[in-house]
């Protein structure tokens, strides 16, 4: 925050220095006091040069962010597939990562976006990645659909709980369970097994290190996506993607 106030300072240094047409000479001349002078005189004088300022500083935080996240996917691609459901082509030249929330009704939007994309292309693999950030009843739910690999019901699972009609609780996670067929005693036990602590885990540390915070989130490429993209837009951006 420190840093980001004496960002701040300087750029509304420059912008006043630019609103009065100082010379370089005497813009290097100014002290401490002088900046702090003319900076108010200046916001008073023109408000939206403030405004100005705070624009200007939250793009250079957009790129440096963007910076960041880059740096980040390069190190850690590798890391998404580490203990997580794959599905769609298995050998798919384009994998698309997607960390979500069963409690999160944007994540559910998504889901029939992402099913369609799976079927409309062949060249693409899904990575799912649980992402349970809402709460109790999302780590439940998280929980409960990584421990239905171990009965081959995961993507049936997964597909129910997207369509869920209220909130992820432990008990509408467990009526779904029901419903798809798991055994619910050996759900329980899986439910606590290491492989399930592992992808959270990994979850959680791969989102920290990519500034992910809220669900859906897409990771594409290079390119991460946050919120609900439709079909036709991930499409396109998957085609690109695709060797010729």
């Amino acid at each position: 925050m420190l840093s980001a106030r004496r960002g701040l300072s300087k750029i509304v240094l420059a912008t006043v220095v630019a609103a009065f047409s100082f010379t370089t000479v005497a813009a290097q001349e100014l002290n401490e006091a002088d900046i702090k002078r003319l900076a108010l005189e200046a916001i008073l004088e023109k408000p939206e040069i403030l405004i100005e300022a705070l624009s200007i500083l939250q793009e250079r935080e957009n790129v440096a962010l963007a910076e960041a996240q880059t740096d980040a996917l390069s190190e850690l691609r590798d890391d998404f597939e580490q203990n997580a459901p794959i599905f769609g082509n298995l050998d798919g030249s384009v994998t698309l990562v997607e960390f979500f929330d069963y409690n999160c009704g944007y994540c559910r939007r998504a889901a029939p976006e992402v099913k369609a994309v799976l079927e409309a292309s062949k060249d693409v693999r899904i990575i799912y990645r649980e992402f349970p950030i809402l709460g109790p009843g999302s780590e439940v739910a998280a929980r409960a659909s990584l421990a239905a690999r171990n009965q081959g019901k995961y993507q049936q699972f997964h597909e129910a709980m997207m369509a869920l009609n209220g909130q992820a609780v432990e008990a509408s996670v467990m009526k779904i369970a029901g419903d798809v067929g798991l055994d619910l005693e050996v759900l329980k036990t899986d439910m606590q097994s290491d492989l399930v602590n592992e992808h959270i885990a990994a979850s959680l540390r791969l989102a920290e290190a990519l500034g992910i915070t809220g669900t859906p989130t897409f990771v594409l490429g290079d390119e991460i996506i946050p919120g609900v993209i439709e079909r036709g837009a991930l499409l396109e951006k998957i085609a690109v993607l695709v060797p010729e």
